[in-house]
């Protein structure tokens, strides 16, 4: 992973974060632990923003997204 630093964080928290990592490495214990706070996140927006929308546009916005995923795969072949 490269560079190592030493963060300060309470003795109790450790102890839960330690509890819950188990035998992973904490690096990468960490980075997952953030990449699954940003997912809930995300997950949560989307879910706030739906509830806005009717199901009309939920649908157009939905389909929008499998065209641009679509185009985006076909552009990024053709550029290898």
């Amino acid at each position: 992973m490269g560079e190592y630093a030493t963060i300060s964080v309470p003795v109790k928290v450790k102890e839960i974060l330690k509890r819950i990592k188990g035998e992973d490495e904490w690096g990468r214990f960490l980075l997952h632990l953030c990449e699954e706070v940003e997912r809930l996140r995300r997950k949560e927006a989307f879910k706030e923003l739906a509830s806005t929308l009717s199901d009309e546009e939920l649908k157009r916005v939905l389909d929008s997204e499998r065209e641009f995923r679509q185009r985006f795969k076909l552009r990024s072949r053709t550029h290898d």
